[in-house]
């Protein structure tokens, strides 16, 4: 257990290749929830329109390396997933955490995946809300969403594809009608607690992942983490969205992988699941976390 309240604060932690920047913020005295934010190269500022769970239990959100708040880099020698894990930890260790929970979006629940099998020790429970685990089911997923789209987007797509031409209008028209539908549907949600212009990094999510969300050429071409689900031996949440990039019908295949984990699905949203329903999102993570005991 962890032996003193962990109060609200903000601080940076030295890593290899620089500084993450961290924050606690919330009044409850559950259980922390350590945040993981997607990408790779984005940023936790959407971390903050989970306020509400933060009655309950301290939320702690920190920008990976390269991001955000953190100190910026090109560095590829540090965009390998062991450095992530590593930056994971390194938070955990400012904090002194003896036991908290994990909650991952997208890019970031490969990461609390990655995570808990080289750190089980001090994790209480997983939450996996727009799951990625693996490049080829995430771009097959993909495939079977733009196969939905209007017969010019997709022929937008197959051009960029096969000229690697990613910048042309035509190309980038189709990825905002995709990102739309699939990724955020209505408008980025704001908090009060988000008070500093800070942006993605664009280098390390083209180098890591690729162009668009449904073209993967970087270093996670391979990545595939599915049957490590298995090894999983504490309560586990998969959330995803009714439109999500990462579909509820692969989500549930996950969830089935892991025995006596739960599985949510947020209406009326896609990708950006706590901009687009916020209030369902914040609820099934608030009632999933208080039911760990």
């Amino acid at each position: 257990m962890n032996k003193t309240r962990l109060e609200p604060k903000e601080g940076y932690v030295q890593v290899k290749g620089g500084r993450i920047w961290y924050r606690v913020f919330g009044e409850g005295t559950g259980t922390p929830v350590m945040m993981l934010h997607g990408g790779p190269g984005s940023t936790s500022r959407s971390f903050y329109q989970f306020e509400e769970i933060g009655k309950d239990r301290p939320i702690i959100i920190f920008d990976q390396l390269g991001s955000g708040r953190s100190d910026y880099h090109e560095d590829t020698t540090l965009l390998t997933v062991a450095q992530f894990v590593a930056q994971v930890e390194a938070v955990r260790k400012e904090l002194r955490l003896n036991e908290f929970f994990l909650h991952g979006h997208s890019w970031g629940t490969a990461l609390a995946l990655e995570y808990y099998l080289a750190y089980p020790q001090a994790v209480k429970a997983i939450s996996f809300n727009s799951p990625y685990f693996s490049t080829k089911v995430w771009k097959a997923d993909a495939d079977t969403l733009i196969a939905s789209l209007p017969d010019s987007i997709q022929q937008y797509i197959r051009a960029g594809e096969q000229t690697k031409v990613f910048d042309s209008p035509e190309y980038q028209r189709a990825n905002a009608y995709f990102v739309k539908n699939f990724g955020l549907r209505t408008e980025r949600r704001k908090s009060k607690l988000d008070t500093a212009n800070v942006k993605s990094n664009k280098f390390i999510y083209r180098y890591m992942w690729g162009p668009t969300e449904f073209t993967a050429t970087g270093t996670l071409l391979n990545y595939d983490r599915v049957e490590s689900l298995r090894k999983i031996q504490v309560p586990v949440l998969f959330i995803t969205g009714e439109f999500d990039e990462a579909r509820p019908q692969t989500v549930q295949r996950f969830q089935q992988i892991v025995p006596g984990s739960k599985f949510a699905v947020i209406p009326n949203a896609g990708h950006s699941t706590m901009h687009d329903n916020n209030e369902e999102n914040v609820r099934v993570l608030k009632e999933f976390l208080a039911g760990i005991k």
